[in-house]
């Protein structure tokens, strides 16, 4: 065992993530090696220091907007050839499954299995029978493709990558079809692709789902249209929903995008009365940077009854 594989894998050994026969192939080098050794006891003191601090669990806003950052990168990064796609590290590979023999007697055991079942499907199916359609699992979809609706009707037809490009058609109507379009809108990295999936979700403002997607646009999208977007489709239920309602005040008070910001302060016009909203108008009326959002939000304010 080499003392680079060794030094790779401390950490992992440490937070007890190694295979129990690497945990033993490590701890039989470590008493052989001195350098090695230094080095697991300084990981081991280092996870004891970090021990001592307490641990806190990230915020919602923190995560969405690591994840859009890391969309970000993924769609301005350049992109592998196909051929680069094709190489692996057969070196590496085997490594991991000499560590692992119930792994890979696993592997083999499932994928004799699974085409011995596949072949007795197709040998006893009734002639003539249609192959089932595949319907898409969240979990193997990587990616929303494209989105298009065929003009003047409500049919959608959706491309989404797993292994290989899939497609999907139906109904607005469709479950599957809504799946997919609530995932784009959330998780895609093409803001084109987003735009597309969030226009089509504000079609069906009342589901309860659509709407969860679009305010969660509406906070974390990080291209501008996409938030109008999702923001002009919330308007309708500023009124009513207070969960909408707050969600348009968090973007007057801190979206970065001045148009945003405006917009938001125009679909408060009809709550300005609102408690929350007084609040918010007050503090943009003394201090806001925006000279036309300052003036809007004074204005607003002196059209307000005064308060006993």
């Amino acid at each position: 065992m080499k003392c680079e594989w060794v030094q790779q894998s401390v950490l992992l050994y440490v937070y007890d993530e190694l295979p129990d026969d690497a945990r033993h192939e490590l701890e039989q080098h470590v008493v052989r090696c001195r350098n090695c050794a230094a080095e697991l006891e300084s990981v081991k003191k280092l996870r004891a220091d970090f021990a001592q601090f307490p641990m806190r669990d990230p915020s919602p806003s923190f995560l969405a907007a690591s994840r859009m950052r890391l969309q970000e990168g993924l769609e301005s990064a350049e992109q592998g050839g196909w051929w680069s796609r094709l190489i692996f590290d057969p070196v590496h590979w085997l490594n991991q499954v000499r560590f692992a023999p119930a792994l890979a007697a696993a592997i083999f055991i499932v994928g004799f299995a699974g085409g011995i079942g596949a072949t007795y499907k197709m040998v006893n199916a009734p002639v003539g029978t249609p192959a089932p359609t595949a319907q898409p699992s969240l979990a193997s979809v990587s990616g929303i493709s494209s989105i298009a609706q065929q003009p003047g009707s409500n049919q959608v037809t959706i491309k989404y990558e797993t292994v290989a490009p899939q497609e999907a058609h139906g109904s607005l109507g469709d479950p599957n079809i809504q799946q997919l379009l609530l995932y784009a809108a959330r998780n895609n990295f093409n803001a084109g692709v987003r735009m597309d999936s969030v226009n089509l979700l504000t079609q069906q403002p009342n589901n309860i789902h659509v709407r969860e997607a679009l305010l969660y646009a509406l906070r974390y999208d990080s291209n501008t249209g996409v938030r109008l977007k999702a923001l002009d489709s919330l308007g309708p239920y500023v009124k009513d929903d207070v969960q909408v309602r707050d969600a348009v005040l968090e973007s007057l008070m801190s979206d970065a995008n001045p148009g945003v910001r405006i917009e938001a302060l125009r679909l408060l016009e009809p709550v300005r009365a609102d408690s929350s909203v007084r609040i918010v108008l007050q503090r943009l009326a003394a201090k806001d940077e925006n000279r036309y959002i300052r003036s809007q939000a004074r204005t607003l304010i002196a059209q307000l009854p005064e308060m006993n």
